[in-house]
């Protein structure tokens, strides 16, 4: 048969089994799949054990030689690969998500694929919540049970008009250990995962047609470690399951019985297939042989509580009750009264429990048309065929030289991968300096450290942002942002400093620096404020700070506003202020009578003060140690007006100083900025009116 090989159209996938690794390359026409090679090589050691890796280096070499082995017969480059998980820990959660449009449209395959998304991360916020182990699981598959359109059941949405579609879906969980040792092992091997999908599913993809669903029908995968079980009902998969047990335990009874090494015992068992009399050596190097009869009297207990376990998993995930019939796929399946003994078991009669192969693989040409369509071939050919009906998938990056396990919805960002590796929440925006905290006649203030540096981010060694996507193996790094200045502040840079005193003294001006003490003792303007500090700034000078100006004795009295001053007289602005040059004082009252002058002054002045607003502390605060360039900005959070000030120009992250947003607190899948409705780039400028979104992608 002659095939039309297109690169861009083929796929690699990798069947790891516990006994033996299959390797298919193919690609679909129409609606069939073609496989142009396939290749199969078994463990040279117990490298796999029930399902899961034991020794990764050993399973990356053998998948090496699958992948050269296919390269070879197909001539191609093989760089990614599909892969499936055993059921082993497998843990499921049904789930139903919605997607709602602004307004009635024809429903797209884009959507579709949204809300597959949706729902697979709300099934994994979900599982998480309710995971108590200490264990950490990521989601490796998913079915979809129904879909709704306008909340009524349909079977395909594709191409309806609708204002809403749903679906309730049933996604798989595998513990990180099963996930990771596949992954490793693959890449060792020099390959790529692009897609991963769980064993049953693969198996069902081929197995059970669409066109059968309808039936409630049981798929038993039979492997060497573990028998895999999926149930379809009403056109859908609706369950999933295993038990830790198949081909592999079969043969460890045969290795004790015979007194042989696990390698002989499965060609014992093997043989006994076909052969009446099989001869093998035992571990004396002594010629033995056995009998198929004894062989299967062997076996029999094992295969009898292996399909009772089997059977007892399909009730119980068919609730409660021995589903219509059963497929068995999967070599552990071939051994002699397997299928026979299961439909007792189940309590249906044995023409509906059997082997699979080419009866449901009419869809499937090999370019080998030698190759013999059996139930060994299911999974190999459904993982390949999984990657074009489910292709989501878990993707390693690498953050600040560590690797990062993602679920891959096609919208994973920076920012979604730092708050996973849980990178410091204020790691990634500017840090502000430590703010000063002091006093101001009585009024308690705060000043604000200077912002840093924001955090340096490359994707692939380019500048980037933290809202731009990652792909698989991208290299993110990011470089911490920095912390600003600590506050700094000088008594004469204080709003409530102003300008000195200006006063006339026998009609001559002169300019007097206002009084201003720290915590009880007099300062000078260029006094650097420290925390805790107590500033009181008068609005009066004294005699004494007078004649220093004016160079004159400390003895020369006074007049102000026509009586004596002495060391207690507080001299406001506006007030009359003469030195008699006949030193002639007996004509002027004392001081006391101008102390209580000045005491009517300073009450009408507090009075004229209380008739405007007084600002707040939060606001006086805003103004502390601005040059006289500050604005103030409005923009819209969230719907909210929220007003930035204390700067002269703001970025988008500014923002996060005036929101409750706290990063470090996951409340979804990652996190969506909008600036005017596109994408934010937080070090963009912002300007009044701006429509600023910030919310957790569910």
């Amino acid at each position: 048969m002659n095939f039309n090989l297109d690169e861009k159209k083929t796929v690699f996938g990798l069947d790891i089994g516990t006994r033996s690794i299959v390797g298919t390359v193919g690609y679909k026409e129409r609606d069939k799949f073609v496989v142009i090679s396939q290749k199969s090589i078994e463990h040279e050691t117990r490298a796999m054990l029930d399902g899961q890796i034991h020794d990764i280096g050993q399973v990356a070499e053998t998948i090496k030689k699958v992948k050269e082995a296919c390269e070879s017969e197909s001539g191609l480059s093989l760089k990614q690969v599909c892969i499936a998980a055993a059921g082993r820990v497998l843990q499921t959660l049904d789930t139903h998500v919605d997607l709602v449009f602004s307004e009635s449209r024809e429903t797209k395959a884009e959507d579709i694929t949204n809300l597959m998304s949706l729902g697979v991360e709300k099934a994994y916020r979900e599982f998480q919540a309710e995971n108590k182990s200490d264990m950490k699981f990521y989601c490796v598959g998913y079915s979809v049970v129904k879909y709704y359109m306008n909340k009524t059941q349909i079977g395909n949405l594709l191409g309806h008009k609708a204002n809403q579609i749903g679906a309730d879906i049933i996604a798989t969980f595998l513990p990180d250990d099963v996930v990771d040792g596949l992954y490793r092992s693959v890449e060792l091997a020099g390959l790529e995962v692009a897609n991963l999908t769980l064993e049953p599913i693969a198996a069902i993809s081929v197995a059970i047609p669409e066109k059968f669903r309808m039936l409630n029908i049981a798929l038993v995968d039979v492997g060497a470690g573990t028998s895999d079980i999926s149930i379809t009902k009403d056109g859908s998969i609706v369950a999933y399951g295993m038990i830790p047990m198949a081909g592999d335990a079969i043969t460890e009874t045969i290795a004790l019985h015979c007194l042989v090494d696990f390698d002989m015992a499965e060609k014992i068992k093997r043989d006994s297939d076909n052969n009446e009399t099989i001869e093998y050596e035992d571990i004396m190097g002594l010629p033995q042989t056995i009998s198929r009869e004894e062989v299967l009297n062997v076996i029999d207990a094992d295969v009898n509580k292996e399909v009772e376990l089997v059977a007892e998993e399909i009730i119980r995930l068919n609730g409660g009750k021995a589903v219509s019939a059963v497929f068995v796929v999967g070599g552990g399946g071939i051994i002699s009264g397997y299928t026979q003994k299961l439909a007792a078991k189940l309590g249906i009669v044995k023409e509906r429990v059997a082997l699979r192969g080419s009866e449901v693989m009419g869809k499937i040409d090999f370019a080998d048309s030698s190759i013999e369509k059996t139930s060994l071939l299911v999974t190999p050919v459904g993982i390949c065929l999984n990657y074009y009906e489910n292709a989501n998938n878990l993707m390693y990056v690498t953050f600040n030289g560590k690797r990062v396990k993602m679920y891959d919805n096609g919208n994973v960002t920076v920012l979604d991968v730092a708050v996973s590796a849980e990178f410091p929440n204020d790691g990634l925006f500017p840090k502000r300096g430590k703010a000063l905290t002091y006093s101001v006649n009585g009024k308690s203030k705060i000043a604000k450290g200077s912002l840093g540096e924001a955090a340096v981010v490359t994707v692939n060694d380019k500048p980037a942002d933290v809202t731009v996507k990652v792909k698989l193996n991208d290299k993110i790094v990011i470089t911490e942002s920095t912390a600003g200045v600590k506050a700094r502040i000088r008594v004469d840079s204080l709003p409530e400093y102003g300008n000195d005193l200006k006063l006339v003294i026998d009609g001559k001006a002169l300019s007097i620096p206002r009084p201003v003490t720290v915590n009880g003792n007099f300062v000078t303007g260029d006094y650097e404020i420290m925390d805790d500090d107590i500033v009181v700034i008068e609005d009066y000078c004294s005699r004494e700070q007078i004649l220093k100006a004016l160079d004159l004795s400390l003895d020369t009295r006074l007049v102000v506003n026509n009586v004596l001053s002495d060391d207690t007289t507080k001299i406001y602005e506006n007030f009359d202020i003469r030195l008699p040059l006949d030193g002639d004082y007996s004509s002027y009252s004392e001081s006391s009578a101008l102390n209580a002058e000045a005491q009517d002054y300073k009450t009408e002045e507090k009075s004229e003060e209380s008739s405007t607003p007084e600002k707040s502390s939060i606001e006086s605060s805003k103004e502390e140690n601005k040059p006289v360039t500050n604005t103030s900005v409005s923009v819209v959070v969230n719907g909210k007006t929220v007003t930035l000030s204390g700067k002269a120009g703001y970025v988008f992250v500014d923002v996060f100083d005036y929101i409750d947003f706290d990063l470090s607190k996951p409340q979804g899948s990652g996190v969506v900025t909008k600036h005017n409705g596109h994408d934010a780039v937080y070090m963009d400028p912002i300007s009044n009116g701006d429509v600023l979104e910030i919310y957790w992608k569910e």
